[in-house]
C-alpha cells in the first residue's frame, strides 16, 4: 500500500525583516490537505507561493503557527531532525532540474538512496525501476547534457520518488519546458498522483498546468483562496508501482 500524507496548517504567518522592514509574506494561513490530494498553488509572483511550500516542505519555519504532516509538528523541529524528516517523507521537483552534470541519470536519481541504510543491490534495481516507470530506462547512463529539457526533468521525478516519500513537492516544474513536454510531465505526476496515490503540492503560473490538480488553491497578499475542483484528464500510461525500503 503506498504511505499516505495528511497536512495540516494551523494559523501559519512568515514574515521576513530586511532592514527596518518587516515583509508579511503569509498570515495566519488555516489549510488541510488530505491524504492522496493533488494541490495546485497559483497566484501572483510575490505572493507567497514557494514560501508556503517551502514550510510544508520543511525547507522552512513559521514565524508563528504549526506546520503538522502525520501527526508531527515539523514546525518544532531542529535543523538536524528536519533534515533527517525531509529525506524519508519528501521528493522534491525543481524548475531548473538541479541535476548533477557530471553525473549519468542513474547516479543522479541514486544520489537520495545513498543517504539511507539500503543494501546495494536493492538499491540499484530501485533506480533502474524509477527510470523505467518516468520512460528513460533506455537513458541510463547519458548525462544531464545529453538529455532534452523534459527528460531532465523526468530524471528529476524520477530522484523525487526513488525513496518513495508520500510526499511530492514540486516548484514551477514545467516554467523551463516546451508544450509538449511539459504535458508529458504533467501526465506524468497526474499518473503519479492517481496511481500511486501521491500527495502532490504544486506552485505553478500555468492556468493548464493547475487543471491537471484536484484543487487549486491561490495565494492573494498572504491569504488562500481555494477555486473550484477542475476535471481531471491524464493520458499517462504509468505501471503501479510500491517501493521498496
Amino acid at each position: 500500500m503506498p504511505k499516505r500524507c495528511h497536512i495540516s496548517l494551523q494559523k501559519v504567518t512568515k514574515h521576513y525583516v530586511r532592514g527596518q522592514e518587516t515583509v508579511r509574506v503569509l498570515q495566519d494561513v488555516d489549510f488541510e490537505i488530505p491524504p492522496g490530494d493533488f494541490i495546485a498553488l497559483t497566484g501572483p509572483s510575490g505572493s507567497g507561493k514557494t514560501t508556503l511550500l517551502n514550510l510544508i516542505a520543511g525547507l522552512d519555519q513559521p514565524t508563528e503557527g504549526r506546520v503538522v504532516v502525520d501527526g508531527v509538528d515539523i514546525s518544532e523541529l531542529d535543523e538536524a531532525a528536519l533534515a533527517r524528516w525531509r529525506n524519508g517523507h519528501v521528493g522534491f521537483v525543481f524548475q531548473f532540474y538541479h541535476l548533477v552534470p557530471v553525473l549519468t541519470a542513474f547516479e543522479n536519481v541514486e544520489l537520495p538512496l545513498l543517504l539511507l541504510r539500503i543494501p546495494r543491490r536493492v538499491r540499484k534495481r530501485q533506480v533502474a525501476m524509477v527510470l523505467e516507470l518516468v520512460g528513460l530506462g533506455h537513458r541510463l547512463r547519458h548525462r544531464p547534457g545529453q538529455l532534452s529539457g523534459g527528460e531532465q526533468q523526468r530524471v528529476g521525478i524520477a530522484r523525487a520518488i526513488v525513496a518513495n516519500p508520500h510526499l511530492i513537492v514540486a516548484d514551477e516544474p514545467t516554467g523551463d519546458l516546451d508544450g509538449t513536454s511539459a504535458d508529458g510531465i504533467l501526465d506524468l505526476l497526474q499518473a503519479l498522483h492517481q496511481r500511486m496515490g501521491k500527495t502532490i503540492i504544486m506552485v505553478t503560473h500555468d492556468p493548464q498546468a493547475a487543471s491537471r490538480a484536484q484543487i487549486a488553491v491561490r495565494l492573494d497578499r498572504g491569504a488562500l483562496i481555494v477555486d473550484a475542483p477542475p476535471a481531471l484528464t491524464t493520458s499517462a500510461d504509468v505501471p503501479e508501482w510500491t517501493g521498496q525500503r
